[in-house]
């Protein structure tokens, strides 16, 4: 099906994640990621990939200007600030995420546009939920030592036992979507959307990474002020 998972932020600002195949309505701008901590503020409509190579967040208040990024299984943060009229896209996967990456864009914002966080209203959009996201011990020290309330992201669920139903039975699992919430809680923000949607259980609907490849699609996560 081609269709848009939409999210209801508010007035003035449109915002949405694609689903398998689906069609965008309008140009998107889309940062070439690298799992870093890039940012980069958009002020054309037409801002090609190229001209954002290793970028992981985008940020604008021109209206029109649609700006995205891509997933499959990392979180999505998509944020509006509805004093300053000015929108931003996250790329979280664990190492932004781990890096702080959403926090470092609302000070962006701030020192850009004048953001409050306190005024931020966020979604995190589908990836990988807890259940799916099995790590090893270095990721979960790296999470640990970046300061993370291990006790509500982390979960020791026993020697690995992987079966056909469930792949990832078993190990060390960490749920980025608190994970990511906890970022922006902590950073002051408290209207705060979980999709809660796990792309690696439902890749008939959204394309995952871990289930399919890196070579897969993506999820296009787009907002705009409209």
């Amino acid at each position: 099906m081609k269709e848009l998972f939409r999210y209801t932020i508010a007035d003035g600002v449109e915002a949405f994640s694609t689903e398998r195949d689906a069609v965008l309505p309008y140009y998107v701008v889309q940062p070439h990621q690298v799992h870093g901590c890039e940012i980069r503020e958009v002020l054309r409509a037409d801002t090609t990939r190229d001209e954002l190579e290793g970028v992981d967040a985008l940020v604008t208040d021109v209206p029109g200007v649609a700006i995205s990024v891509r997933t499959a299984d990392c979180i999505p943060v998509l944020m509006y600030d509805p004093v300053h009229k000015a929108v931003a896209a996250v790329h979280d996967g664990w190492r932004g995420t781990v890096q702080r990456l959403s926090q470092k864009v609302i000070a962006f914002m701030h020192d850009r546009y004048g953001t409050c966080a306190a005024d931020v209203l966020a979604v995190i959009g589908p990836g990988i939920g807890p259940d799916s996201f099995q790590v090893g011990q270095e990721v979960a020290d790296a999470f640990a030592a970046a300061g993370f309330p291990m006790a509500e992201i982390l979960s020791d669920r026993g020697p690995k036992a992987p079966t056909a139903s469930d792949p990832m039975a078993g190990g060390l699992h960490i749920d980025l979507w608190r994970a990511n919430e906890w970022l922006l809680q902590e950073a002051g923000v408290s209207d705060i959307q979980v999709a809660g949607i796990c792309t690696y259980k439902n890749n008939d609907r959204y394309f995952s990474a871990r289930r399919e490849g890196t070579k897969c699609g993506r999820i296009i996560n787009c907002i705009r002020l409209t």
